[in-house]
């Protein structure tokens, strides 16, 4: 019987799985939605694992790997769990309250399930853990600072794997201004200087820097301010608009997803596209300033991947970096989608968070 890890990524309504070989490939994989009157997580995970530790399984769990959201400043890298660990994680919810309480929910419903076996906890912010001071202050009184209100950092599991993963991809070697654009439903970007990361588009929390599906990305913080005294908006109200209501969605009025978008011939569609495009060459500049350069530039993400005219539209708009865009490569996918001509090169990496999160997983359990 194989050895085999479990890799889980809990949200609110739904639970990504995957199993992966102690060798690293992939064994298979789902996506399941949860339903709090039938049991939350728990209730979702129940048929789950009756199949995959009853007696027609054809591999034996050695371990589970969780992507939490949030490490707070105390954790740096993967923890092997413990119930003190998994109390901490909780008390961190109130930093990521969108995610942290359902990642610790699922760890808890899992270990209760499976007490004997290893659980170790990978987190989204520990790949930026590497920012220097001045990257992750937010210009606030010191106090505030003190309490971890600083700017954290997300997808790290993301740009941990693209990173890793590069020149076996590519051929080549990782660049040393690395700027990657993580692009789905949720989106931000990093800049990586020799393999670290020294800066990135989200913040404190998963609403900053580029537009996304539903949450804005970037906003003044007057406009909040306003909102609450003329409109009257309260935090549940603020957190809907903010959350669920803005990015692609808010602009278009029409969806949230891309491929809509793309297929639309409506004004809507074409004026969030724009804003999209112009909000990542933006933020593409500043992580530019951050690396002193630009060397390379990597799409990944959903619409990174995918997109073809989201990629052409924003190499177009980058072309002082140095970037120039090979359309025939880029519409083929890449991975090599700008000319060698260019100072720079972009590519395209298919990314594969839930494999760094297993070969974590695996580290934390050797003796």
């Amino acid at each position: 019987m194989t050895d085999a890890i479990l890799v889980l990524n809990a949200g609110s309504s739904s639970i990504k799985f995957a199993i992966y070989s102690t060798d690293l490939e992939r064994m298979e994989s789902c996506h399941m939605e949860v339903f709090a009157p039938a049991g939350g997580h728990a209730g979702a995970l129940a048929p789950l694992l009756d199949r995959l530790t009853g007696p027609g399984a054809d591999f034996r769990l050695v371990g589970a790997g969780h992507r939490v959201v949030h490490g707070g400043t105390d954790f740096t890298g993967p923890v092997l769990l413990t119930e003190e660990a998994i109390d901490q994680l909780a008390a961190l919810e109130p930093l990521a309250p969108h995610h942290q309480p359902h990642n610790v929910a699922a760890i808890r419903a899992l270990a209760e399930r499976l007490p004997d076996l290893p659980h170790v906890a990978c987190f989204d912010t520990a790949f930026h853990a590497t920012q220097p001071g001045v990257a992750r202050n937010l210009g606030l009184p010191a106090e505030y600072s003190d309490r971890g209100i600083i700017r954290y950092g997300f997808h790290g599991s993301s740009y941990e794997y693209i990173v890793g993963a590069f020149e076996e991809v590519t051929g080549v070697g990782l660049p040393k201004r690395l700027a990657i654009a993580h692009l789905g439903n949720g989106a931000s970007m990093c800049a990586v200087l020799e393999g670290k990361s020294v800066a990135t588009t989200m913040g404190f929390s998963t609403l900053d820097g580029i537009p996304m599906g539903t949450r804005s990305g970037a906003l003044d913080p007057g406009v909040i301010l306003h909102l609450m005294r003329e409109d009257k908006l309260d935090l549940t109200a603020l957190e809907d608009l903010l959350y669920n209501r803005s990015g692609l969605l808010g602009v278009s009025g029409i969806s949230a997803d891309m491929r809509q978008l793309l297929e639309s011939d409506e004004e809507g569609a074409r004026t969030a596209i724009d804003y999209y495009g112009y909000r990542i060459c933006r933020e593409l500049g500043s992580l530019a300033a951050a690396l002193g350069g630009l060397d390379g530039l990597v799409f990944t993400g959903g619409i990174g991947e995918n997109a073809a005219k989201v990629r052409a539209d924003i190499i177009g708009r980058s072309g002082w970096l140095g970037l120039e865009l090979d359309s025939g490569a880029n519409d083929s996918g890449g991975p090599l989608i700008t000319r060698a001509s260019g100072k720079a090169q972009a590519w395209v990496l298919a990314t594969d968070e839930e494999r760094v999160i297993a070969r974590h997983t695996l580290d934390a359990l050797k003796p």
